[in-house]
Order: C-alpha cells, then structure tokens, then sequence
C-alpha cells in the first residue's frame, strides 16, 4: 500500500475554543518537531502576522512540510505565505461558509481569484492544498485542470461534518460518493469536524487516502482530549495495524510533488 501522508492542524479549536495550542513562532517550531516524530509529514498552520517568522523557526527545527492555512483570507493578506517559503498553501475551491462558536465566515472566492492563485503557485513554487467541501468544488477543480492553470497531483482535502453553509454529512456515503467524483491525478485528503471522525479517517486509511487530524479539526477520541502529537500516534498506530506504514516529509514531498 502506499504510505499514508498525515497531516496534523495545532490551531484553534473552532468548536472548543479554550483548548490550548501554539501561538508564537516558536510554539510553533516545537509543535512541529513532536509532530513528525509521532509520524505527521504536513504542518498545516495559522500564523496571521507572522507567516515568514512561523516557517522560518519550524524548518530550525523540523523537516515537516509546511502548509499554510487560513483560506478564507485574499490573496494580498497572503503574500508573506508566497514569499517566506511555505511549502503548500490552502486554497478553498469556492465560497467560504462556516458557522463556529464565538465566529463566522463568509467569503466569496470567484473563479477569476482562483485563476489569480493559480499564476502564483507557478510563480513563487508553492504547491496548493485544494480545500473540496462539495461537489460544486471539483466542478471548479476541473475548470482549473481544464484551463491548464494548476500542475499534477492535485493535492486536495475532503471536508466532512464542517458547520455550515458548505455542511457536508460525515458519513462513509458521503466520503465515498464524493471519492469517485475526484479528477483523476488527485492525492485525497479527509478532514472530519466531529465524533464521526475516526469512522471515515479508517475507511479512509483502508482505501489508500490520506487523512488530517489536530485541534482545529477534532481534538477528542471517544470523547477525551487529546494533544496533536496523541492524535497523529493514533491514526498512525491504525495505519501500520493494517499493514499501511507511515510517510516520511520527504517522501510525502515526492508524492505530492513538491520542489524542496
């Protein structure tokens, strides 16, 4: 089977927001060593106003690959990400709707700003992480891939259980109806906000997916908190029980086909 490629989220708990996690560059930095030794190959992180300082300090530290998060913020408020030497960046393929705790987001994400994004991933080398929360999402995927604006694999996430308006229901059904509406060249990530989440992050490591797991998405297993580097042991551990060993950050980096 092909190595599982982990990615872990040490950020704000959208749903719990008093559960702790990294704040400062070098918070960061540290995060991210314990992370790869429990077996993540992707950092995915939210350092508004201090981007470059973030990756700076995590690649001190760790080989992970570093993925900037946050993609409802425009393209001007995320050029520190193309130029401070980030490895991936997230991209939403559409509108930003999401219903949290203490905020919401609503941020329209036209198809002429994701062709805007799609020069500067060539431009600058940063590989993006394509965010599919529905089908309408690998609609404008494939009008990418159509244009000939983004260059294989595709690196994509598929959101599950995630409030509101791009709510999509954190069921194996779902992850499967979606899984096959995938353009081919696709790497398949899951995402699940939610008790549901170790259902389909199984299904998803037993079909030869890749799965994110952290604080941001769900920080509990059967109800008990967990810290990110006990999250990513977890999902580990149940990969290699059924014969699918972990990716290393290099060898995720050539999967992914990221220039490091």
């Amino acid at each position: 089977m092909k190595p599982l490629i982990i990615t872990s989220t040490p950020n704000i708990s959208w749903l719990n927001p008093n559960v702790n996690y990294p704040a400062t560059p070098e918070e960061f930095a540290d995060e991210a060593k314990k992370l790869e030794e429990s077996g993540a190959s992707i950092l995915h992180i939210h350092a508004q106003g201090m981007w470059a300082k973030a990756i700076n300090e995590i690649k001190k530290k760790s080989n992970i690959i570093i993925q900037c998060g946050m993609s409802s913020l425009s393209i001007n408020e995320r050029m520190e990400v193309f130029t401070g030497g980030a490895d991936m960046i997230s991209v939403i393929l559409g509108h930003h709707d999401e219903a949290f705790v203490n905020q919401d987001f609503h941020v329209l994400h036209p198809r002429e700003e994701l062709l805007e994004y799609s020069k500067m991933f060539r431009k600058y080398r940063v590989k993006p992480e394509f965010e599919v929360w529905h089908t309408g999402h690998i609609w404008n995927l494939n009008y990418l891939i159509n244009k000939k604006a983004i260059d294989r694999p595709y690196f994509t996430t598929l959101f599950f259980g995630w409030p509101g308006g791009n709510w999509t229901p954190p069921t194996l059904e779902e992850y499967i109806y979606r899984k096959r509406q995938m353009p081919a060249n696709s790497i398949i990530n899951v995402s699940v906000m939610g008790n549901e989440q170790m259902k389909i992050i199984s299904a998803a490591i037993t079909m030869e997916d890749n799965v994110r797991v952290g604080t941001e998405d769900n920080p509990y297993i059967n109800k008990k908190l967990m810290s990110n580097e006990e999250l990513v042991a977890h999902v580990a551990d149940i990969s290699r029980s059924i014969g699918r060993r972990v990716a290393l950050p290099n060898e995720a980096a050539k999967v992914i086909g990221l220039e490091r």
